[in-house]
């Protein structure tokens, strides 16, 4: 299959299997659109271009064809294995929270538990975190390089258990031959240069949650008091940027109320923040924030609009990188890591504060889905403490086992979509969410008309 579409005012053509790329004219465009259909080329392009164009064109498309770039075959899929080890573990240090953001998914950040966790619980303690380490080490077979996310909740509201539990790790991943990258997600309300100066020397990445424009903000991002919290953020988060030393993003969300993101990235970057993402907001239709059918044709004229903007600022001192334009065309994750997505329920997984285990965050809270915990666990066995029926359900979902896949450009991109998302919206764990992926496929052709254009 080859995919042709219009972006940034010039056509491309994306090859699915082989991944090639190309710029192309409206007659290549036509003449491969036609052979997508399988129609006969005939006369019916005659009178509108010259036969010597045609025959040119098509000469260049069929010796594409033979060197394996457009029309390519099928790409051989490897079998997947189910695997019990594990690479990398959401840690919810915390469930308490500072920020009552209107479209939260965690509830708060407690995850549906209130009333049913006392608040001195809502803080994950230095034992459960240990255990989180050491069930990653025990758990993680032969892979050396393993991954711990500290995420809430408001994880720097448990934020010397942080610095505990990384200790800790520095500790044991040398015993184990293993190798640690630490991230945090946080709201930044309480980031000071004490904790920058800390995450430099022990936290791969850093992501601070900003949504934009002050006023889409502070909407959306209100303290537990209800009072504005843009400006105590972008103050810290912009102390942070100027000593940062290592990864980080600025992540936000938008919502109905917001259909114009593109300007909340530009603010983002006239702050000075080089690196980007903006989400789009998932919830029920009925919600008055939700994202829906009728509002894609703004939401994806928007990603045009900031693409364009993005090509405009690019080696300059305003230049950004935004998340969902990175795209790797001659390597990327290995055709596995293309089927298989996330790995949620398998290699990667969620430790709630208590220590109970999910397939990844979205699920924290849920019963039906809680798969067993760090706790009860022996140091001296490699038994798994996993629900294997729970765990096989998600790891033998992937993206061939979803039908909707099957005919998209973007699969290979994609792998599938967020399972939360399928089964919460979708109705089932290999169902599609159709909105998600519109804005997938859109930015996707974003990400190639851009690196088309940048190479």
């Amino acid at each position: 299959m080859v995919h042709t579409f219009s972006c940034l005012s010039k056509k491309f053509a994306l090859d699915v299997e082989s991944g090639s790329c190309f710029e192309i004219d409206d007659l290549v465009k036509e003449l491969i659109d036609k052979r997508n259909s399988q129609q006969d080329l005939g006369d019916l392009l005659a009178g509108k271009y010259e036969i010597s164009e045609i025959d040119d064109a098509n000469q260049e498309i069929d010796i594409l064809i033979k060197r394996g770039f457009l029309f390519s075959k099928p790409k051989l899929l490897p079998q997947l294995q189910i695997t019990n080890q594990v690479k990398a573990l959401c840690v919810n240090i915390s469930h308490k929270c500072n920020l009552s953001c209107a479209y939260c998914f965690a509830g708060g950040g407690d995850y549906g538990q209130t009333g049913r966790v006392a608040a001195s619980t809502k803080n994950m303690s230095l034992d459960t975190a240990k255990s989180c380490i050491d069930f990653l080490i025990q758990h993680s077979g032969n892979k050396r390089n393993l991954e711990i996310d500290f995420f809430g909740g408001e994880p720097l509201l448990n934020y010397q258990t942080i610095k505990d539990a990384i200790s800790y790790g520095r500790q044991q991943e040398k015993l184990h031959n293993k190798l640690f990258k630490f991230t945090i997600t946080t709201n930044g309300l309480n980031i000071t240069d004490e904790m920058t100066e800390y995450f430099n020397s022990e936290v791969h990445n850093v992501v601070i949650s900003i949504d934009g424009r002050e006023s889409v903000h502070d909407i959306m991002r209100p303290d537990i008091h209800g009072q504005p919290s843009f400006k105590r953020i972008v103050k810290n988060a912009v102390a942070f940027n100027k000593k940062r030393q290592g990864s980080y993003y600025i992540r936000g969300t938008f919502t109905a109320r917001n259909l114009d993101f593109s300007l909340d990235v530009i603010a983002l970057a006239d702050l000075g923040f080089k690196q980007i993402s903006l989400e789009p907001v998932v919830l029920p239709d009925e919600h008055p924030l939700a994202l829906r059918e009728e509002h894609l044709p703004i939401l994806l004229k928007q990603y045009e609009l900031l693409a364009k903007e993005y090509l405009k600022r690019k080696g300059t001192d305003s230049s950004f990188n935004f998340f969902h334009f990175n795209i790797d065309l001659k390597g990327g994750p290995c055709l596995k890591k293309r089927l298989s997505g996330c790995g949620v329920g398998g290699e990667y997984l969620c430790v709630s504060v208590d220590g109970s285990i999910y397939p990844c965050h979205r699920f924290d809270g849920m019963e039906e889905y809680k798969m067993g915990s760090v706790m009860c666990q022996s140091p001296i066995t490699l038994q798994s403490p996993i629900n294997q029926k729970l765990s096989y359900y998600f790891q033998k979902s992937n993206l061939l086992t979803k039908p909707h896949c099957n005919d998209c450009f973007a699969k290979y991109f994609c792998s599938g979509g967020c399972n939360a998302n399928n089964i919460e919206y979708g109705g089932s764990i290999n169902a599609a969410h159709n909105i998600s992926c519109e804005l997938m496929r859109k930015r996707v052709e974003c990400a190639i008309a851009i690196k088309i254009q940048n190479s």
